[in-house]
């Protein structure tokens, strides 16, 4: 008989936690789920941009990505792309805008 969990939809434990994804601390290629995408994103954000609301210029912030996955480009669009990040209109600065579950 299935759990409660599980008819939700929801799993819960380690399949939930986006470091799986990640192979000797790298992201080569972002996962096919939805779900499984906006965690890492959202993962990697906080990585990144550890401090709410502080300023990254586009260089550093791609510098840091880079580190990190092996699409730092992608990455950063898809930071933006979900709201976690904003950036000035011309590009030039970045900063991370929403708390997420993996804020210490």
């Amino acid at each position: 008989m299935p759990s409660e969990r599980a008819a939700s939809g929801s799993e819960g434990g380690a399949n939930d936690d986006p470091r799986r994804f990640l192979r000797s601390g790298r992201l080569e290629t972002m996962p096919r789920r939805w779900r499984d995408k906006v965690a890492v994103t959202r993962y990697l954000a906080v990585q990144v941009l550890p401090t709410l609301l502080e300023p990254m210029t586009e260089r550093e912030l791609t510098d840091r990505l880079h580190e990190l996955v092996h699409d730092p480009v992608g990455v950063r669009r898809a930071m933006v792309d979900q709201g976690l990040v904003r950036r000035t209109r011309d590009g030039a600065e970045y900063w991370r805008t929403e708390r997420t579950e993996y804020d210490a």
